[in-house]
């Protein structure tokens, strides 16, 4: 059975034997989550490096009005958290969309993990950095992009995140995303979005039914978005 986890790692760059086998017995004994699972809560004591092997997850914020904002999107491969064990307790959440298979490495394992084997470590810091690079698109689009620029920007990653581990086959793949999750990634009402996504289909650019997006029209989402994807360093291998 695959892992995605490892292949990831692999793609930032190459990992000895002995690292693969390593990486799969850490991962070895995953625990399947439901959907809607928070696998850990803002206030708990850090927990272990969560990997997720399939399914999808969240990490989001509740205000104290009882708003959300989601801050990022997990996909079978990431992995959460490398350090937060260094502070006292969690700042955020992090809660399953899609029933899941989650490995739990514990801390003293992701540590010899990282000490024993340089090239997990280097893979695991890189794709930290990507990580980081997504999180910077984020705050630009909330602080910069036009509404219809920022569903459309949001979507190209999508896309090219689940491309890029084998999820999105064509110009369709399953988004399993509601609206009203995507409105609080995006900080919007899912009202505004509805709007947005009819300009979008009207457009002919993109359609979002039924738990799929369909891009219509792939040059003009990237330009509508304004896209450049080097924030997601997929080229990083081939320059090493």
């Amino acid at each position: 059975m695959a892992n995605r986890f490892i292949d990831k790692l692999e793609a930032f760059g190459p990992l000895s034997a002995q690292a693969v086998a390593a990486l799969a017995k850490a991962t070895s004994r995953p625990r399947k989550m439901p959907a809607k699972h928070d696998l850990i809560r803002e206030g708990d004591r850090p927990g272990p490096v969560f990997v997720m092997l399939e399914g999808w997850a969240y990490r989001y914020k509740v205000l104290p009005s009882g708003t959300r904002q989601v801050l990022a999107y997990l996909m079978p491969g990431d992995c959460c958290d490398l350090h937060i064990g260094l502070l006292a307790e969690m700042d955020h959440s992090i809660q399953t969309i899609t029933p899941s298979l989650v490995a739990m490495v514990g801390r003293p394992e992701m540590d010899t993990l990282l000490d024993e084997h340089r090239g997990i470590a280097k893979a695991m810091y890189t794709a930290q950095l990507v990580d980081e690079g997504i999180m910077r698109a984020w705050i630009t689009s909330m602080g910069r992009r036009a509404s219809i620029e920022r569903v459309a920007h949001l979507m190209c990653e999508l896309y090219l995140r689940a491309r890029n581990i084998g999820l999105a086959d064509g110009e369709t793949f399953a988004l399993p995303l509601s609206q009203l999750l995507l409105a609080d990634s995006l900080g919007m009402t899912p009202v505004h979005l509805n709007r947005v996504l009819k300009e979008l289909r009207v457009a002919g650019a993109m359609t979002l039914a039924r738990g799929s997006l369909i891009i219509a029209d792939p040059g003009k989402l990237i330009q509508i978005a304004g896209f450049d994807a080097n924030y997601l360093h997929r080229r990083l291998r081939q320059a090493a």
